[in-house]
């Protein structure tokens, strides 16, 4: 059975697609792009690596495959196994293979799995019916020249103009100029009259309205009642997790173990749609914050933790 089709379907809505007994698919959100070079801008899209060291079973891609093809779960699972196991012979005996609509996979010199992702699907939904364009070069320095040389060959010629007499007309700016300072300066204490009148009468206004406000008694004979306001919960959708377990003692246990290891954040989810009981470490408000305590996490206790979002 082909799994190739549900791998890609989790991609969408999940950053880590777990194939068991084989590795992990991660995505990670890459913002919009300019090449200078080839002048192509190209959207925001989810860039797709490979980790080969998460191979447990979280229940995920099993429960998909086994409610899209209407099976049990134990079959699903076996069938994830014979697609794993076709996998690596391909590998093996050809040197490579590939997974539709996600990679191609290889081996180098060191016999270690190398994976190159697709670039013609862009698994992130935020960007759907968004594509790459080319926009053409604005050809500024072309038109500069191009100026230069019709100034080269068609030079300006000034000519000269003859002298007149402006011996009145200098009088007369004197005398305008002289008008004007006499005029701006009455104005000025015409002004200044006004502005201080305005605030005698301003001033007594004020003293009147402070007297009745000090005479004054405001009572309220039927006061409103007090109001409550409910400040809604932060929103918390971004989880490293620890494991999603079948079996609720399961995830009892290990939701205990991270208290014991002193992860004070750590708690239990509700069940998924999937059946599951998810343990986390904590859960945080933003991605960046939740990705920094997931690169901590596994490099100190656990190296399959991975990042859940919740659908917002």
């Amino acid at each position: 059975m082909k799994i190739e089709q549900y791998i890609s379907q989790l991609l969408f809505r999940y950053q880590c697609v777990t194939v068991p007994g084989f590795g992990a698919f991660l995505t990670e959100f890459q913002s919009a792009q300019l090449d200078e070079n080839s002048h192509s801008f190209y959207p925001p899209k989810k860039m797709i690596s490979f980790n080969p060291f998460i191979k447990n079973n979280d229940g995920l891609l099993a429960n998909h495959l086994a409610q899209a093809e209407k099976i049990s779960y134990e079959i699903a699972v076996n069938s994830i196994q014979n697609e794993v196991s076709h996998w690596k012979t391909k590998i093996q005996e050809f040197g490579s293979f590939s997974v539709k609509n996600v990679g191609d996979f290889s081996l180098n010199s060191e016999n270690n799995i190398v994976f190159i992702p697709i670039d013609q699907i862009n698994y992130l939904t935020a960007s759907f019916g968004l594509s790459s364009f080319v926009s053409p070069a604005v050809k500024r320095e072309v038109y500069k020249e191009e100026v230069e040389q019709l100034e080269e060959k068609a030079p300006i010629i000034f000519t000269p103009e003859k002298r007149r007499n402006y011996s009145v007309l200098k009088y007369a700016a004197v005398f305008l100029l002289s008008a004007g300072i006499t005029g701006t300066v009455g104005y000025k204490y015409y002004e200044n009259k006004i502005a201080q009148e305005t605030l005698i009468v301003e001033t007594n206004v004020q003293k009147k309205v402070n007297q009745k406000i000090q005479e004054a008694t405001f009572y309220i004979s039927n006061p409103l009642p007090a109001v409550t306001l409910s400040v809604p919960e932060k929103k918390l959708p971004y989880s490293v997790v620890a494991g999603a377990f079948r079996i609720e003692s399961n995830a009892e246990e290990q939701y205990q173990r991270l208290l014991e290891l002193g992860f004070k954040k750590a708690k239990r989810l509700a069940p998924n749609k999937h059946g599951l009981f998810p343990v986390v470490y904590g859960s945080y408000s933003t991605y960046s914050e939740a990705h920094k305590a997931m690169k901590n996490i596994q490099k100190l206790d656990n190296k399959a933790a991975w990042l859940l979002v919740d659908e917002l």
